[in-house]
């Protein structure tokens, strides 16, 4: 749904910002509008004292987020303090085989905002998991992009990025807000500090980078 009016959120998802998808000329066509949002919510989140997470891709190896490729390094600078963290993932939803369900809920998360790429796969699929397990979600319309899609022959003629990401919204259905500017959305404290993240790859004794 579109509301008018947004109550504040606990946690910020950034969801893949990675170099290989918002730098360069693979870059999605709205790279400079997702990445001017994404900084002006982190930056508001962290002043909020707000919980901030970093998803970040380990893509298969060729692809271009390989794990400690140029491409796969996350693309805006990481603030050190024990409210920021990231969290590497192996699947579209940032949920999958990943600490961040039980890193919202320990720190008392209950309604989180969402940035970032690919609007209809990794955004879409981890925002689809916070509704399903409760959490509210705020999507803000010009905080997400993705590519154009190509044409296929007898089937359709190319999609323009803006349709697609607008396609991935209205799918989320009616629980989703969705304000139409990432300005909109507004910050509160988490009420408890988070434990460490942990890596989906790492041993137990690891965790994940924290900033």
């Amino acid at each position: 749904m579109t509301e008018t009016s947004i109550s504040p959120v606990e946690a910020l998802l950034v969801v893949d910002v990675q170099s290989a998808f918002v730098s360069g000329d693979e870059a999605v066509p709205d790279a400079a509008r997702v990445l001017d949002r994404s900084r002006d919510l982190i930056t508001r989140a962290r002043a909020a004292g707000a919980l901030v997470v970093h998803l970040q891709n380990d893509g298969p190896p060729g692809a271009v987020d390989e794990p400690e490729t140029p491409g796969w390094q996350l693309h805006l600078p990481i603030a050190p303090g024990p409210r920021e963290t990231v969290v590497r993932k192996t699947d579209d939803d940032g949920f999958e085989e990943t600490p961040l369900g039980p890193l919202l809920t320990g720190a008392g998360v209950q309604a989180l905002a969402i940035c970032g790429v690919l609007s209809e796969m990794c955004v879409a699929a981890t925002a689809r998991t916070a509704l399903a397990l409760g959490f509210r979600v705020v999507l803000p319309h010009d905080g997400h992009a993705t590519y154009d899609i190509p044409a296929a022959p007898g089937i359709s003629e190319p999609v323009p990025a803006a349709m697609s990401s607008r396609a991935a919204e209205w799918a989320l259905g009616d629980e989703v807000e969705i304000p139409g500017r990432a300005a909109d959305v507004t910050f509160t404290a988490a009420p408890r500090q988070p434990a460490p993240a942990r890596t989906p790859h790492a041993p137990a004794a690891e965790t994940a980078t924290l900033a």
